[in-house]
């Protein structure tokens, strides 16, 4: 009896690593330096399997990192969970891939997140909106240059990464959204991949822009017109609910979405834009959808 509990202990002490490890590893960086930012953190998620073998793993960026993994960091007690939308996808045949995920900077994420060109393009009360609601200089595009710049050179140096476009990915929803697409308009040699879920069109407070804001929209479709190129092996993912904020954002999806399919992307193959009826938008409602997104975004 007295053996048969030595060798049960013995199993369980085995047993508990591994377990844990089957769920890949987080590790925490905090007050991370940015040139122009505040300061940064973030939270890496490593694949199963990571510290036991040499192979090298493509990565997802994702903005609002603390909504990603952990309950306890989040800030309406709701995540993505992330983690196991990728093991979800891996299960499906895909590649297992590194998740950076970036915390939003507290009050300062609406001036990090809205596209500089938007901006900057805005006239009037759509502008000044705008401004209202960022409260201080508009740091996008010093935001994708840290995470095209340096950001990705010391994931590529710390991590055993594959650093090319086609495995490089960046995601993330509302605000996260446009400046997931503003990235992958502005560095199209580094990201391959971008899912923008739930992008926040209105820009603003919808209430006040409107679901069908004419200039608004126009400047949408001019951006993409001018951006977005052809597909040349990249792919991009659009989405939306239909509840709360998300009942705003089809009318300016689809002016997206015509503009997309007119500089030739073959919906299906080169991107994706999906409605999720009743979906409302929230993270709950993300992480249902997220081992799809995965799954079409990351397949080989």
């Amino acid at each position: 009896m007295i053996r048969l509990l030595l060798a049960l202990l013995l199993w369980l002490a085995l047993a508990g690593p591994a377990q844990a490890s089957d769920q890949g590893q987080l590790l925490q960086f905090e007050k991370v330096s940015a040139q122009g930012l505040p300061l940064q953190r973030l939270t890496v998620w490593l694949p199963p399997g990571y510290d036991r073998s040499k192979r090298r793993y493509g990565v997802v960026y994702m903005h609002d990192g603390h909504n990603l993994f952990d309950l306890k960091a989040s800030n309406f007690n709701k995540i993505w969970a992330a983690d196991k939308a990728m093991l979800a996808a891996m299960q499906r045949g895909v590649q297992p891939h590194i998740i950076v995920g970036i915390w939003a900077p507290g009050a300062d994420r609406y001036r990090q997140y809205l596209p500089h060109d938007i901006y900057h393009s805005a006239k009037g009360e759509l502008r000044a909106q705008m401004d209202r609601m960022a409260a201080g200089p508009v740091v996008s595009d010093a935001y994708l240059a840290w995470l095209a710049g340096p950001l990705k050179t010391w994931v590529d140096g710390k991590f055993r990464t594959l650093p090319g476009r086609n495995h490089t990915a960046i995601a993330g929803s509302s605000m996260g959204g446009l400046v997931s697409c503003h990235a992958f308009l502005r560095y199209p040699a580094t990201y391959g991949r971008a899912a923008c879920v739930s992008s926040h069109w209105p820009a603003a407070i919808p209430g006040e822009v409107g679901a069908t804001h004419p200039e608004l929209a126009s400047l949408w479709d001019q951006w993409f017109a001018a951006r977005l190129g052809a597909p040349d092996g990249r792919r991009l993912w659009l989405d939306h609910g239909t509840a709360t904020l998300d009942a705003y954002y089809a009318p300016y999806q689809q002016v997206v979405d015509r503009r997309i399919a007119a500089l030739g992307w073959k919906r299906g193959r080169d991107w994706q834009s999906k409605v999720y009826p009743g979906a409302e938008h929230e993270e709950n409602a993300w992480a249902a959808r997220l081992p799809e997104i995965f799954g079409w975004l990351l397949r080989s």
